[in-house]
């Protein structure tokens, strides 16, 4: 898609790096000339430039500078250990990819420690030949691999509140991450198994101590579901589903059901708990919709964001994500000034279907208060609501599936704070 070649605030994106360079420059000879003619010799020799440095390990860690880059938001239902979410950090992130151990959490009986050697997958119900597959088996079969992004259904579900939280991006936001998934595709097994012409739906089951739950489309089984058995390239991890789990491309994160124990092929959804007594999304005329899966087209600016104070006026880059379970990422347009005037923002390739798509552009700050939103646009022509009109659509007593535009303000001082512009 055609993109203008001008940003926000007379800045063209050619001249970014130009300009950026020159006022970069401009504070380095000022530094250089008050230390002196002997400034442009080479820096004293570090530290840890005189002694060898660490050895090889098993398994690559973080660095200890980045110990502050960790899961946010924690919470667990009152009475449980395991059973409640925690946020990926986006303010802390650049780039599509969420590293799994980063990636956001939701447990609705903990974490099951599974012995692979022991665990079972069943696919029975409606079917010629009912099937069971060790770990071992599945992984015979021909893998792909997908990058795709995965959403809770409750993220972002505190912004139904009347008052702005105080909160940063990833606390607010973070039940999202993206990752490479690798596995077998669910339509293999099904037609190895003998679907009946009858059969619309199936129910998927995990192993977890609730026995999590979901009915779901065949139509979805036989797209782009995936049996996943490996994450970013390494196998699953116990939080996000080891040994295997379903993944539904799009769809709200609780019918990619983790730990996957069993697969039963029926006529008409089963109608679970965990999609009657929550799931569900109340309206304002206290009517609830039911089985609204894929996840809409949403944006987010991450820089900057709460938490992430700019200091002083000058050149700054606005960076953030956009991601639809209908399709791929078509436009993101951002406003500083609350709305008033939108610019394209360049995404960052790859634009894949149903991931998450990075965006940047740059805004020269004046240092007065601005307003800073962005707002997406996906391959099917949707676009991402403002509040108000989101919130006269839905009420304020639904829980999940909110989209509505993010607006953060920049004070004068530089502190980025949240509100609803």
């Amino acid at each position: 898609m055609a993109q203008p070649d001008r940003s926000q605030d007379g800045v063209p994106r050619r001249q970014f790096l130009k300009h950026s360079v020159a006022v970069l420059g401009a504070g380095g000879l000022a530094a250089a000339s008050a230390r002196g003619a002997g400034a442009f010799e080479p820096p004293e020799t570090p530290p840890w430039m005189k002694v060898p440095g660490a050895g090889m390990s098993e398994y690559g860690q973080p660095s200890k500078y980045e110990v502050g880059v960790k899961r946010t938001g924690i919470a667990s239902r009152p009475g449980t250990t395991g059973s409640g979410v925690s946020r990926t950090p986006l303010e802390a992130l650049d780039g599509m990819i969420t590293p799994s151990g980063l990636h956001f959490e939701r447990h609705h009986g903990g974490v099951p420690d599974i012995d692979p050697a022991k665990h079972r997958l069943l696919i029975h119900g409606m079917v010629r030949r009912p099937l069971v597959f060790t770990v071992e088996a599945l992984m015979r079969y021909p893998r792909i691999s997908r990058i795709n992004f995965l959403e809770c259904s409750g993220n972002s579900g505190v912004l139904y509140n009347p008052t702005p939280p105080s909160l940063t991006a990833g606390q607010t936001h973070g039940l999202v991450s993206c990752s490479e998934w690798t596995g077998v595709p669910l339509r293999m097994l099904l037609e190895e198994a003998g679907v009946e012409p009858a059969a619309q739906w199936i129910l998927a089951e995990g192993a977890d101590a609730a026995a999590m739950s979901r009915s779901i489309p065949m139509a979805k089984a036989m797209d782009d579901a995936l049996l996943a058995l490996f994450q970013n390239g390494e196998r699953l991890r116990p939080e996000n589903g080891y040994p295997v789990r379903l993944f539904l491309p799009g769809y709200e994160g609780n019918m990619s059901v983790k730990w996957l124990r069993r697969l039963k092929v029926a006529a008409t959804a089963t109608m679970t708990k965990d999609e009657t007594s929550r799931y569900t999304d109340l309206q304002a005329d206290g009517k609830a919709l039911m089985f609204t899966y894929p996840m809409e087209v949403k944006s987010l600016i991450t820089r900057p964001s709460p938490g992430r104070t700019l200091s002083g006026a000058g050149l700054y880059e606005v960076a953030g994500i956009a991601w639809s379970g209908n399709g791929a990422i078509a436009k993101v347009e951002v406003s500083t000034d609350g709305g008033k005037t939108w610019a394209v923002a360049p995404l960052v390739p790859p634009v894949l279907p149903r991931a998450i798509t990075c965006f940047r552009m740059p805004w020269k700050w004046s240092g007065s208060p601005a307003v800073v939103k962005s707002r997406a646009t996906d391959s099917t022509g949707a676009v991402q609501p403002e509040r108000d009109k989101f919130i006269g659509e839905h009420g304020h007593n639904a829980v999940f599936h909110y989209s509505a535009i993010q607006a953060w303000s920049v004070e004068a001082n530089g502190e980025v704070k949240h509100v609803y512009a």
